[in-house]
């Protein structure tokens, strides 16, 4: 969006729930045009090569995109849930894999330290992650914890210079390593414990690590996915990792409370992952089933097809409302939604796959092999049932919540 280009309240006007404002529907038409023009032609290479394509995430930045909700002040384009559930949609239309990288840079590093960093964390930092000259990442999960964020076994340690000393192994790092050599990202959001509250639970602190710092590597870049494979995934490693003072994030011992709000926009997005994934399906199988003929009719014609086209129409427009109608009421920076924010990433994630699967079956051997697009999708699908928190940990969240409050039923 230009600056000084008025921007409407959403939902002041302009049409649906997808695009509630002039503003989000010139985002979308935006976006839907780079996507077809540039990220399209490209996806089915860089899945099949495993790589990243950094030249192509750079011109992101000029797009304003790598920092879509980071205030103009910062560099970034001052916008909301609904923009940042938009563009995830979009990109991931054509290439999931590349939207997974995209993500895991706008979303876990650059709207958290936004949201969370200090004055001047904010004024080093997001002009460069904003324009792409520095591309981020976000480090909870390790070899032997995940979605047991208690559990992490990465310190850090005070020296007595007042520097942080991180020891630690990270897995399964989104945009961990940028390129084909393990060069490691330039700057690393991590979590660490840096011990114990009067109950004997982890404390757990934040740390910006950037590339260069004394100790920060990558093990292992991580290759051979099922999905997701034009993104690049590695093992980082804090070996007596020398971090500044200046670089610990907030107050000692309070990760939780920023963790809990930026996840919440994390699995709305990974959510509007999956629409993107669901949309490109239905329209590959609705394209194909008047395309291919059986015993001298188009086979839409036959109950089998239509079953797996009408039933994904009906999953995905569930999906887009349900997405959508959370992205409205996201507080980027506040905790509050989670029982929606898990509640769509639960149904959304599952549908998606559901609906690439359809998508294979009515193309048949064609939806097998990868020039047709979908067996990727659907490859892409399942790593959204898992990263983020996995459906058994959403499981687990809304109905405890609504063991809680259960009142939000009649909501």
């Amino acid at each position: 969006m230009k600056k000084g280009q008025r921007r409407r309240k959403v939902g002041e006007s302009m049409g649906n729930i997808a695009n509630p404002s002039e503003e989000h529907q010139m985002l979308r038409e935006m976006i839907r045009d780079f996507t077809q023009e540039f990220v399209e032609p490209q996806a089915h290479e860089f899945d099949k090569k495993e790589q990243f394509n950094l030249d192509l995430f750079r011109q992101l930045g000029e797009l304003g995109l790598l920092g879509i909700t980071v205030p103009e002040k910062y560099g970034g384009s001052g916008l909301d849930a609904v923009a940042a559930t938009i563009a995830h949609e979009e990109l991931s239309f054509s290439d999931p894999g590349f939207t997974l990288a995209y993500l895991a840079h706008s979303m876990l590093f650059v709207n958290n330290l936004a949201q969370n960093g200090s004055e001047e964390q904010k004024r080093r930092i997001l002009p460069k992650v904003c324009s792409g000259e520095w591309i981020g990442a976000m480090a909870m999960s390790e070899p032997d914890a995940g979605t047991d964020v208690l559990g992490l076994s990465t310190t850090a340690q005070k020296n007595d210079s007042g520097d942080w000393i991180l020891n630690g192994r990270k897995m399964w790092i989104t945009n961990g390593c940028i390129d084909d050599k393990g060069t490691p990202a330039d700057i690393v959001w991590v979590y660490a414990r840096t011990g114990h509250d009067e109950k004997g639970r982890p404390l757990l602190s934040t740390f910006l690590v950037e590339n260069g710092m004394k100790g920060y590597s990558v093990g292992q870049k991580i290759l051979d996915k099922t999905g997701m494979r034009a993104s690049n995934t590695a093992e980082l490693v804090f070996d007596d990792c020398v971090v500044p003072a200046s670089n610990l994030v907030g107050e000692q011992g309070n990760s939780l409370i920023h963790m809990m709000g930026n996840l919440e926009i994390e699995r709305l997005t990974l959510a509007a992952m999956s629409l993107g994934i669901a949309r490109r399906s239905l329209h590959e199988m609705n394209r194909y089933a008047s395309e291919r003929e059986a015993f001298g009719s188009q086979i839409r014609s036959f109950g089998q097809m239509q079953r797996h086209i009408a039933e994904s129409w009906a999953k995905y427009r569930a999906m887009r409302a349900y997405i959508y109608d959370t992205a409205n009421t996201i507080q980027l920076g506040t905790a509050g939604q989670r029982l929606d924010s898990d509640g769509v990433k639960l149904f959304a994630t599952t549908a998606a796959k559901e609906i690439a699967d359809s998508a294979i079956q009515v193309l048949g051997g064609y939806g097998y092999v990868g020039e047709y697009h979908v067996e990727r999708l659907w490859r892409d699908s399942k790593l959204l049932e898992i990263g983020g928190g996995t459906l058994e940990s959403h499981q687990k969240n809304i109905t405890r919540d609504l063991g809680k409050n259960p009142e939000a039923i009649n909501e």
